[in-house]
């Protein structure tokens, strides 16, 4: 007989994987709704490829994150973070789940299309395949630009 997930209908921990985009921003806005409703903590990660500026790149992400969870954190949930270092992001989201005893993921998907997900796949149809726990897909078209910063300083959430 095959091995049976047991989860529950209601979140007590929420992953969200951020890449500091327009459409992980929205993602974020979701995640933080159900948090509220359901009174559950959100863990952010972000995942950072081998090779990278990993100083400079963990100093940005620890930045953002710091205002992110100010920021929920002032709406009543608890909420943390953690800066991954690893080439394949979706098995490194997987095992923060596993790791983190997360109960529901929202990420999101950025819309791409063309021939790289195609022939690479997207990092969020990889979890929609993987992941056995309950998983909210916030599809977003290709943002027109990534800008990440907003006159001098960083976006409200980040």
């Amino acid at each position: 007989m095959p091995e049976v997930y047991a989860f529950s209908t209601i979140p007590a921990k929420i992953l969200l994987p951020i890449d500091f985009s327009p459409s992980s921003h929205l993602a974020l806005e979701q995640a933080t709704v159900l948090a509220q409703h359901f009174h559950a903590a959100i863990q952010l990660v972000h995942v950072i490829p081998e090779g990278a500026n990993l100083e400079e790149a963990k100093k940005e992400a620890d930045e953002r994150f710091a205002v992110s969870v100010a920021g929920l954190t002032a709406k009543g949930i608890k909420a943390t973070s953690s800066v991954e270092v690893e080439n394949d992001v979706a098995g490194c989201i997987l095992d923060v789940i596993d790791r983190e005893k997360i109960d529901m993921i929202v990420i999101s998907t950025h819309g791409t299309t063309g021939w790289h997900p195609l022939v690479f796949g997207s990092i969020a149809e990889k979890l929609v395949r993987l992941v056995h726990i309950p998983l909210l897909l916030v599809r977003t078209e290709k943002p027109a630009s990534s800008v990440k910063v907003k006159s001098g300083r960083l976006m409200e959430w980040w």
